[in-house]
């Protein structure tokens, strides 16, 4: 896994609206980079739904959010319509960002090794360099730890 103080590699993703996003291009703002596994599971949906709930004070500092995850820009669009959720889900099928950024891997699952994603949350500051990694998320109350490094960080 990447950590602080690394340049945060560049990727091109799917956006639930069909858009390309490409992470060099967000040079400039403070990029929320939130890796999750599965759609419209339980720990997934808590997690988003953290993040849209604190969605006001994200973009007050003029921060930016992305959810990241192997399921498709089709599976994204569901979800996001189904939580409301006010920020882009990039679809990463061929696992690239989530290689890349050390978040694909084994982890342990009901005591078994598996191979999978490692829902992680790295925050890449204006110059496209790590400023905050929050390696083995548990996603309750994580919207909230992200807030306080941004506090932290002086985004906000």
């Amino acid at each position: 896994m990447l950590k602080e103080g690394d340049k945060a590699p560049d990727f091109e993703l799917v956006s639930d609206g069909g858009s390309i996003v490409k992470l060099s291009s967000l040079r400039g703002r403070t990029v929320v980079l939130y890796f999750y596994p599965r759609d419209d599971t339980p720990g997934c949906t808590t997690e988003a739904c953290s993040f849209r709930d604190s969605w006001a004070a994200v973009e007050a500092a003029g921060a930016v959010v992305f959810g990241i995850s192997p399921d498709s820009a089709g599976s994204h669009v569901k979800f996001k319509a189904k939580y409301a959720l006010p920020f882009p889900l990039l679809a990463d099928e061929e696992k690239v960002a989530l290689r890349a950024f050390g978040a694909f891997g084994t982890k342990m699952m009901y005591g078994k090794e598996v191979e999978g994603v490692i829902r992680s949350t790295f925050i890449v500051g204006p110059d496209g360099v790590i400023r905050k990694v929050f390696p083995k998320v548990k996603p309750e109350g994580h919207a909230a730890e992200v807030l306080g490094a941004l506090k932290v960080l002086g985004a906000i």
